[in-house]
């Protein structure tokens, strides 16, 4: 039977995510974004060269599918155009492969300013955003005042609706922040060229959907950051502005939630966080420092230093319940070989209790300490591997242990960035 899967990250981001929906595209379709913006770094390997996509769906890079960016994502018109150049440079025929739901909200240049302004603002309590203005398009669109992809089409409406926009962000720009304004005629001009670059993309992208659906045929759609950035289930407010759960799949497409087949979690084998907020298991030592150098723990997009830590159960027993998870593809096995022992948080000790549930309320994260299971680590090296049977002993113990901890199948194992690199128990389709 066909299957309409989602992939999603289910730890705070930058799990992998690109380089398995590139892998898994072989066996579909069409491919479908669904939430986020262009602060998403999905970066993939393919016969040695490397491709950082952050608005395009990551099955941009197969000729026989057709990718979908879906009314849930905040869409720049800038960065998505510079993103389809730089690949038609590369000789891949990005706009014939895409198609743009017209509901999508529009990134612009003062929204940007603002997210500047306010992370300046906030100094040492900053939230730790890109600052490139996806939580204030977000609020446009929940304010019902955002400027989408239809309108950019409509010359008149447009132009009527962005001097109000900008009116209202250059009152807080000037008054509030009192840094510089957006300027009307640029931002109209430049809206009116991203009009005649996109049109030819627009779809309905809900109706080609259920096409692929009655058809029989295998649809992919793909999360970006991770589920405990979630702006309702993760660590509020040191999350992202989007629902980055499974249930947005449907809400961020348009698609209904019944005809969502499986949801398959990508985590690493330890964790990371980039930016502000809490993390049980961070790790402040050289094991720490070992992890951030193998696994090259730099954000795809910013370039920011990745925070570094064990694998935390805990957390991850939330993402399953929140994200009805069917499987697990475990990715940077390798960044964990050479280390003597691996540990795994099975619990936390809050208030002198153990518990094995994370605390709803952020700052409970204060009283909370790890609690870890501590496994043998293995010297040899796993980096390439693509046979399971030939993964060191303690490397194939540490897995077993991970899937018995929190209780779902590990189907996918990566071994390194490319495509090929890769070990596959179970085919998700």
């Amino acid at each position: 039977m066909a299957k309409n899967l989602v992939i999603l990250g289910s730890q705070w981001g930058d799990e992998g995510k690109g380089k398995l929906v590139d892998l898994l595209t072989e066996e579909v379709a069409a491919v479908v974004r669904f939430q986020g913006g262009h602060n998403a770094g999905h970066t993939l390997v393919i016969n040695g060269e490397k491709t950082i996509l952050q608005l395009l769906p990551s099955g941009i890079m197969h000729a026989h599918v057709k990718c979908y960016i879906g009314n849930g994502v905040v869409l720049s018109p800038e960065a998505l155009l510079k993103e389809i150049t730089m690949l038609e440079q590369k000789g891949i025929p990005a706009r014939e492969r895409l198609r743009i739901s017209e509901a999508c909200p529009l990134v612009l240049p003062f929204h940007v300013a603002l997210d500047t302004a306010r992370e300046n603002a906030l100094g040492e309590h900053k939230i730790g955003t890109t600052k490139r203005g996806i939580g204030p398009a977000y609020e446009d669109k929940v304010a019902r005042r955002a400027l989408r992809l239809s309108d950019l089409l409509d010359e008149a409406r447009c132009a009527e609706k962005l001097r109000v926009l900008i009116d209202y962000y250059n009152f807080q720009l000037q008054e509030y922040y009192q840094v510089e304004s957006i300027d009307y005629e640029t931002t109209l001009r430049a809206c009116q060229h991203y009009a005649e670059q996109l049109r030819p993309l627009v779809a309905d992208v809900t109706e080609e959907l259920m096409a692929y659906r009655a058809a029989g045929k295998n649809v992919l759609f793909e999360g970006a950051q991770g589920a405990m950035l979630d702006v309702d289930h993760g660590t509020y407010p040191f999350v992202t502005s989007s629902n980055t759960t499974a249930g947005n799949a449907a809400t961020g497409s348009g698609i209904g939630p019944l005809y969502l087949d499986a949801v398959l979690g990508i985590t690493k084998t330890y964790m990371t966080r980039v930016g502000s907020g809490p993390f049980p298991t961070e790790l402040f030592d050289t094991v720490g420092q070992h992890m951030a150098k193998r696994g090259n723990e730099f954000g795809s997009v910013t370039g920011r230093p990745r925070r570094c830590g064990w694998f935390d159960a805990v957390a991850m027993r939330r993402v399953m319940q929140v994200n009805s998870l069917s499987a697990l593809c475990v990715t940077k096995l390798d960044v964990l070989d050479g280390l003597e022992e691996v540990k795994i948080c099975v619990a936390y000790k809050r208030n002198g209790k153990l518990t094995s549930t994370p605390p709803l309320d952020t700052d409970d994260y204060k009283n909370c300490e790890a609690v870890y299971e501590t496994l043998p680590g293995w010297q040899t090296n796993t980096f390439g591997i693509t046979q399971y049977e030939d993964l060191p002993i303690n490397a194939q113990r540490y897995l077993q242990r991970m899937q018995e901890i929190v209780g779902i199948p590990i189907d996918i194992i990566s071994t390194g960035p490319d495509r090929v690199q890769t070990i596959i128990l179970r085919k998700v389709f």
